[in-house]
């Protein structure tokens, strides 16, 4: 697998390829390989055949999800297209069709109360950016001291999804948090403003996404939230409780980095009717 591996770190350090991607397709990649061998098929024989009976093993055997399952098809279609320089086609390879689903939304108290608990500081300034910012958890993660400028209220976010810069908003409690945090993590030590705002165990490296995702596990059975609460959730109430207070959806587009702006749009479908101005004829004026 060894030339493999220095091929795709090859493409990816051509494409400046952000590090949470290269994490997921690496990850994704060394799976399929490793399926190919314990089914003992030569991994530059590929075949169409091989890719769709690992599909239905990620299916039937691991019991993944379709929007996963089609994460892992986009990492495999890359592997074959790139490494082993094959052509795809994808009516032999479908992506699944995803069930549409809402994501769970908790309300603002909720979440409150959730960044509230949080005792260790750096843990509570990183959930108090997710939802204060909607902040992806690797944006987060990889933030900088520099990014957070108290004087404009502003996140830099570098290099995020898609390869893309952005702004948002910095909010007045996470600003709080965040000088609490930094007295506590940065006395008495020199930095720049390159440096790591959440450094994590490995010198010179920042937090690792799953640390934040562990603890968001923990933080969830503690306060007996949903199971389906992750930290990604926090973004989604982000956007969900900024459009109940009136915020424009290109606005939101903006802060949350979304491509499209009917990405953004889409929260609509998650607000609180109450909130938007929508009255049952359950409850209709007596007097009409």
């Amino acid at each position: 697998m060894n030339q493999y591996d220095q091929k795709v770190n090859l493409y990816f350090e051509l494409k400046n390829t952000p590090e949470s991607s290269r994490e997921s397709y690496g990850r994704r990649i060394r799976s399929f390989t490793s399926f190919m061998k314990e089914q003992d098929r030569p991994i530059d024989k590929t075949t169409f055949e091989d890719i769709q009976h690992y599909i239905l093993y990620l299916k039937n055997e691991r019991g993944l999800s379709a929007g996963t399952i089609n994460a892992y098809i986009s990492s495999v279609r890359f592997f074959y297209t790139y490494v082993l320089e094959k052509e795809w086609n994808p009516l032999k390879v479908p992506r699944m069709r995803r069930p549409q689903s809402f994501p769970v939304i908790p309300s603002r108290d909720e979440i409150l109360n959730l960044i509230n608990a949080i005792e260790n500081k750096k843990h509570k300034a990183i959930f108090s950016l997710l939802y204060g910012s909607g902040l992806r958890v690797s944006e987060v993660a990889s933030l900088k001291i520099g990014d957070i400028c108290s004087k404009t209220m502003r996140v830099r976010v570098d290099h995020a999804k898609h390869n893309t810069n952005r702004y948002t908003i910095l909010s007045d409690e996470s600003l709080i948090i965040l000088r609490d945090y930094f007295k506590s993590e940065f006395a008495n030590t020199s930095y720049t403003p390159c440096d790591w705002l959440f450094p994590g165990m490995v010198e010179n490296q920042h937090i690792h996404v799953k640390t934040i995702k562990n603890t968001m596990i923990k933080l969830k059975t503690k306060m007996k939230m949903d199971s389906r609460v992750s930290t990604h959730t926090l973004r989604h109430c982000f956007a969900t409780h900024s459009l109940e207070k009136g915020t424009e959806p290109i606005l939101i587009q903006q802060m949350l980095g979304h491509k499209n702006l009917r990405t953004s749009t889409a929260y609509l479908h998650m607000t609180s009717k109450s909130l938007i101005g929508v009255k049952s004829p359950l409850d209709s004026d007596r007097g009409e």
